[in-house]
């Protein structure tokens, strides 16, 4: 007969305390996230009350999208200015010069006295210094993507019930500024703000798909230059658009799900060799001996690694579906 189970006095206060930090993280997070949400709806509004004439607001708003005071790409490179203008991000070229080159200066010291090779750590640095800014705008423009195609469907809700009301056009899209978070908001008050300065509906809109570059944002924009050039009713084509983005957003999800195990498969496969060697080198610094300084075991490392890389660009291929 097995003895009875008894709890360890000493154990239940540790419980609570981990119990209490684990519900005020939580509290915290929550929080965050509430004012995070409430900043978002507010980004653009903020910078209405400040920048009280239209004009001029229109200016700052494409300024720090990286655009001209005309609504052209600001810079040389087209495919920079793309990212930039795509990923949202407050364009700062002297603050992201500055981050960028302390990021390379932090990552070729850290190299170079991991390594104790001076060059090794010049040439990390010298490759971060670059790619850390591009890495994190495409990282942005991702996030941003996926949040245009999250909105859009409630944004033309919106926009079908104030039209609905018998709101003019102009008043419906400064609805969706208004009420929703950014991005869509504050790209529905970029447009609506064009529109009160003197654009025509077509031209606010197709200046909003090229800002956004989503494909959704794009089918929006050929609905409503279509309804312009050759009439018809245009809430009933919203509410057609509406439903077509919900259903391809269902399919996106499908294909994510259908895919979920051959992206499973690319993480581990990849993640595996470098957690062996991690725990090899933490439980065994010597495991490997002087074997890993010979030029062969250099060169079959760099082999291997080189397959693994052109593993997962092939795994990438197969599970990457586009609708």
């Amino acid at each position: 007969m097995s003895a009875p189970f008894h709890l360890d006095a000493r154990l239940i206060f540790p419980a609570l305390v981990a119990l209490a930090v684990f519900s005020m993280v939580q509290a915290l997070m929550s929080l965050g996230g509430e004012v995070a949400a409430k900043r978002a709806v507010n980004k653009r509004l903020r910078l209405a009350d400040q920048i009280a004439p239209v004009g001029e607001r229109i200016i700052e708003l494409r300024k720090q999208r990286g655009l001209t005071a005309s609504g052209e790409r600001g810079l040389a490179w087209t495919w920079f200015a793309d990212l930039v203008i795509s990923s949202g991000v407050t364009y700062e070229p002297r603050r992201w010069a500055l981050t960028a080159a302390g990021a390379g200066v932090g990552v070729g010291l850290a190299v170079a006295l991991l390594t104790k090779h001076p060059l090794v750590g010049l040439v990390a640095g010298l490759a971060v210094t670059p790619m850390a800014p591009i890495l994190y705008l495409k990282f942005m423009a991702g996030r941003r993507d996926k949040r245009l195609g999250q909105q859009l469907p409630a944004a033309l809700d919106v926009v079908v019930r104030s039209l609905e009301a018998g709101h003019p056009v102009a008043t419906a899209v400064s609805l969706v500024g208004q009420e929703m978070a950014d991005p869509m908001g504050s790209e529905f008050g970029m447009a609506a703000d064009e529109i009160a300065y003197g654009a025509a509906m077509g031209q606010a809109i197709g200046r909003m798909a090229e800002r956004c570059r989503h494909q959704d944002v794009d089918l929006f924009a050929a609905t409503v230059r279509l309804q312009e050039r050759a009439g018809g009713n245009l809430v009933r084509l919203l509410k057609m658009n509406a439903h077509t983005i919900r259903e391809r957003q269902k399919m996106r999800l499908k294909i994510k799900a259908a895919t979920s195990e051959g992206r499973a498969s690319a993480m581990i496969l990849t993640a595996a060799p470098f957690a062996v060697v991690t725990l090899l080198q933490v439980m065994s610094p010597h495991f490997y001996g002087d074997v890993i300084n010979e030029k062969p075991v250099q060169i079959g490392l760099a082999i291997l690694g080189g397959w693994m890389v052109l593993g997962n660009f092939v795994m990438r291929s197969m599970i990457r579906m586009k609708i």
